[in-house]
């Protein structure tokens, strides 16, 4: 359906999108207790607190935040991260992966990534908050094991998934009955796509981290894809570091996310650019979905996002 319409009482496809969402946030309000929104500063947990916000306007979303940093973060994303929620009035939690490292319960990789560390710190934040509604940014066209996820998604007591045990979801009717221990992951962005988010941010003036629009940057290009320097531990010797015209299409662990090269310095622009793509935004930019053919899902099943 095209954005733009003469009928006045028409929604758009982002007005029907933006509906839904809103839908979804309430509809947690109304069956939980203790929800809580992942807010890494990422392009779609912003959108998700922009729609939260929507959600419960004048008063403040009955939600907490929570980030499970890695310790790989770009500096930028953790500043604005920082600062958004600062404006919102609202409370944040931080998970330290490095903490656990510290402690020795959890060990680096050998490929230095730490995204796959992040399941532990975040199951055991989910347990001792007894949050029992978690909101994630997690979209279907991102990955095929995101693909198979339901809005709300049952997580049993060791915070597992199992896809054979999904409910039916008709009619935007929304199963959120779980037993003491067990918690629901819930996706409003599930319908939407990359695109569907640019567009969405190009049309609310919502403001990102710098990142995501291109800019010079230092990077070495590592299996097909521009990572940038840091103190993760790259480049390696064999790497030459070279200054590029680079964006990011996803934001994560420095390790495992890689840039790509663009002209797009605002969001139109990416609108554009993303319109003529044919590549995928994970399989583009994320080297730990390209560990396995089934890597995302084996992390889900664990208790990842």
């Amino acid at each position: 359906m095209s954005e733009w319409t003469d009928d006045p009482y028409a929604l758009t496809h982002l007005d029907a999108l933006e509906s839904e969402a809103v839908y979804i946030f309430r509809e947690v309000a109304g069956e939980f207790e203790r929800p809580v929104l992942l807010f890494s500063g990422g392009k779609d947990s912003v959108l998700m607190l922009r729609l939260a916000l929507k959600a419960f306007a004048p008063a403040p979303p009955p939600l907490t935040l929570m980030h499970v940093d890695t310790g790989h973060n770009f500096a930028e994303v953790l500043h604005y991260r920082d600062r958004v929620v600062a404006e919102c009035g609202l409370k944040l939690h931080v998970v330290s992966v490095q903490q656990y490292i510290d402690r020795g319960v959890l060990h680096e990789r050998p490929d230095g990534t730490r995204n796959s560390l992040q399941t532990l710190p975040l199951n055991d934040a989910i347990r001792q908050h007894r949050f029992d509604a978690v909101f994630g940014g997690g979209r279907r066209d991102e990955e095929k094991a995101r693909a198979k996820e339901r809005v709300f998604s049952l997580r049993d007591e060791f915070s597992q998934w199992d896809p054979r045990r999904q409910r039916p979801e008709l009619w935007q009717l929304y199963n959120g009955r779980h037993a003491p221990g067990e918690h629901v992951r819930v996706f409003p962005l599930s319908n939407w796509t990359e695109l569907d988010v640019w567009q969405y941010i190009h049309r609310e003036h919502i403001e990102l981290p710098d990142l995501y629009y291109a800019h010079r940057r230092e990077v070495f290009r590592r299996d097909g894809m521009w990572l940038a320097p840091g103190d993760w531990g790259g480049p390696r010797a064999d790497e030459p570091v070279e200054t590029r015209m680079v964006r990011y299409r996803t934001i994560g662990d420095m390790s495992c996310t890689g840039a790509v090269e663009s002209d797009a310095t605002d969001p139109a622009a990416v609108v554009a650019e993303l319109t003529a793509s044919r590549l995928t935004e994970r399989g583009a930019t994320r080297f730990d979905d390209r560990l396995s053919e089934s890597a995302m899902e084996d992390r889900k099943r664990e208790g990842y996002f």
